[in-house]
């Protein structure tokens, strides 16, 4: 945070105290204890509950300039327990990025949203460099799982290719799917050394999957492009679709809308399957 940002840092001072006293020991597991003199919980217990230092969460709080990291902030607001705006909100204070891919996406407007849902039974989503999927139709939503279901955090194509058994299941081609997509990944990350959600996103994959870190060794880079796609949904049989992609703004590095069209007649007659329910048995 700039030496010279005052207002900033007392801004951020009184928004983690207030989000401190709105919570009691029972609500993050800490036994109540004698009566307090001051509502929620202490300074102490944040610091303990966020693995920090004391001193340092008390600078934060009393509007020292202190630079703080993207780690510490994170742990700050899960001890915290904020919601998304909340915690947009507090690193926008700390002059930061968010750390956590589900919680750095770019809006996606009402108007992209409807124009998606309208694409359906073609899968559709909003998607940026990165491969977090911003948004997405029903179809795209029951293609490779419940998408519903999925985390917000782990709600990134690249992601779900390498850990997520019943999305890997679905690709037919998933050995060439996993490399293209490490290739489209490096030569996006290229633009973005710096940016901690790129680094946060990085560290899990190498961490998760021994197949990233074979692959991510090869160095090897790919711009985006028009692919076909061949998927076996378990419950709707064989898809075999062609990929395209739309960017909204104009520039690589922009979401994009990524649409799946049937390549096929028998593809295109089982799209619709994908949104009724429940889903037929094939």
């Amino acid at each position: 945070m700039d030496a010279t940002d005052s207002p900033r840092r007392d801004e951020l001072a009184s928004f983690l105290r207030s989000r401190r006293e709105r919570l009691t020991p029972e609500d993050v597991g800490l036994p109540a204890g004698r009566r307090r003199r001051t509502p929620g919980l202490r300074r102490e217990e944040v610091a303990q509950l966020a693995a920090i230092g004391v001193t340092w969460y008390t600078w934060l709080e009393q509007a020292r300039d202190i630079q703080v990291s993207a780690e510490v902030l994170d742990a700050i607001a899960r001890t915290l327990r904020l919601d998304r705006s909340e915690r947009n909100h507090l690193f926008s204070l700390a002059g930061s990025i968010d750390p956590t891919p589900a919680n750095s996406y770019s809006p996606v407007s009402e108007a992209v949203r409807l124009m998606i849902a309208q694409l359906d039974p073609f899968p559709s989503s909003v998607q940026n460099a990165r491969f977090d999927l911003l948004a997405y139709n029903r179809s795209f939503g029951r293609l490779f799982c419940d998408l519903d279901a999925v985390p917000d955090e782990d709600r990134n194509m690249i992601w779900l290719a390498f850990t997520h058994e019943q999305v890997r299941a679905t690709m037919n081609d998933l050995d060439l799917t996993l490399r293209l997509m490490t290739a489209k990944f490096r030569a996006s990350m290229t633009a973005n050394l710096g940016e901690p959600a790129w680094k946060a996103l990085l560290n899990r994959l190498q961490a998760e999957s021994a197949e990233f870190r074979e692959l991510w060794d090869r160095h090897e880079v790919m711009a985006p492009t028009t692919a076909r796609k061949h998927y076996h949904h378990p419950e709707v049989g064989d898809l075999h679709m062609l990929a395209s992609n739309l960017w909204l703004e104009p520039n690589s590095a922009s979401p994009h809308i990524v649409t799946y069209s049937p390549s096929d007649e028998a593809t295109a007659a089982k799209l619709p399957l994908l949104t009724r329910e429940p889903l037929p048995a094939v």
